[in-house]
């Protein structure tokens, strides 16, 4: 298997919402204990309208959108953008399809990812994830990022159900 991460192109606008859109499906899946997190941050309508500005918020050269493609097959995603921090970009909508799951294909965008972001000036790469994404956290700490305070003001309700991560780069 051949494993690539890659900038996306405006002809990959409709794989990118198709992971975007299967990302949130996890994200419904796994919040059956606080599901109205993702009506509060994902509703549908306004995450269909987030989605076709993801080329804007993250326009080179202060953000990207990578695809990782294993085989010549677009498997997954992931994006960064800055934060109103100096320094500080925010990796977003990390997503691998769950027949891409086990290849590195989600250590390769996260890789690629803070590479490129130190590359653009960042010096600290921050996330966020919700408790119950075990596998996402489980990667992230082995690429090193560690638990951080909140780099926003979380609505209370979802406080204690959301996780907050950073990496210097």
């Amino acid at each position: 298997m051949t494993l690539t991460v890659r900038s996306a192109t405006p002809s990959d606008l409709t794989e990118l919402a198709r992971l975007c859109w299967a990302y949130r499906d996890i994200l419904v899946a796994r919040s059956t204990a606080f599901p109205t997190i993702v009506e509060t941050y994902y509703a549908k309508e306004t995450y269909a309208a987030l989605i076709a500005d993801l080329p804007r918020i993250h326009a080179r050269p202060a953000g990207d959108i990578l695809l990782a493609e294993l085989d010549g097959h677009v498997v997954g995603c992931a994006m960064y953008y800055p934060l109103d921090m100096p320094g500080v970009t925010e990796i977003k909508r990390i997503y691998v399809n769950e027949a891409a799951r086990g290849t590195g294909a989600g250590r390769a965008l996260i890789e690629t990812a803070m590479k490129r972001a130190r590359n653009d000036g960042y010096t600290r790469m921050v996330l966020d994830t919700i408790a119950p994404l075990t596998e996402a956290i489980a990667l992230y700490e082995r690429v090193g990022f560690s638990a951080c305070a909140p780099f926003y003001e979380p609505d209370p309700q979802f406080a204690a159900y959301l996780r907050f991560f950073d990496h210097p780069l």
